[in-house]
């Protein structure tokens, strides 16, 4: 009988061994990585943008309600069932300029745009005649209460807000490009709405709804 200990033979050094990776081969797997998290990295930046937008304030328009310089989330989607409120904080496009591209748009970057959107109120909704007469505003003859104001409007205007429009003004009411001075804002125009402050940090506030109601 032949000893079990000579059926089993030793597997020389080397064979079936898995063999080291070329530099090559370990080339290509660090470029693959790299490659596939710009690519992760891209889609969740342009999720991100369709869903939301980061937008400076740039002057003293919305005073005392907003400051310069600080940084305001925009909701994107708000408005996709079409009911806007008053008294919501929006950011739009000026009517005054063209429409961009939505790559240039989506990608909402410094430099990428072709103008500064604007950040305003909504006071008027399409249907409605807007009338501002002795520092007071006047919704179909319905005078509004608004304790957001910086000072009372010192120009006057009658103006109708058309179908698929919204009559938008600062609470600046006295430094202020809006719609007393370029007229309604087409709703194809809205970015989305603001819903808080995040910078400077000690300036962060959500933007509620303080809704312009009639005056007592």
């Amino acid at each position: 009988m032949i000893p079990e200990a000579s059926l089993s033979e030793e597997i020389p050094a080397g064979e079936n061994q898995p063999l080291p990776e070329t530099p090559k081969a370990d080339w290509k797997r660090t470029l693959r990585d790299i490659l596939e998290t710009l690519g992760l990295a891209l889609v969740l930046f342009l999720v991100i943008n369709a869903i939301s937008a980061r937008v400076r304030v740039d002057g003293f328009s919305m005073r005392p309600t907003l400051e310069n310089d600080q940084f305001v989330l925009v909701y994107r989607l708000a408005y996709l069932n079409g009911h806007f409120e008053r008294g919501d904080i929006i950011v739009f496009r000026p009517p005054m300029y063209p429409q961009e591209d939505s790559w240039r748009h989506l990608l909402g970057l410094p430099g990428f745009s072709l103008y500064e959107d604007y950040i305003k109120r909504i006071i008027g909704l399409p249907g409605e005649t807007v009338r501002i007469e002795g520092g007071q505003v006047f919704i179909n003859d319905v005078r509004l209460a608004e304790p957001y104001i910086a000072a009372p409007p010192q120009y006057s205007g009658v103006w109708y807000v058309p179908e698929g429009h919204l009559f938008v003004l600062g609470d600046n009411r006295n430094n202020s490009s809006d719609s007393h001075s370029w007229g309604p804002l087409p709703v194809e125009n809205v970015v989305g709405k603001a819903i808080l402050v995040y910078w400077p940090f000690r300036d962060w506030m959500v933007l509620r709804n303080q809704n312009a109601l009639a005056a007592p």
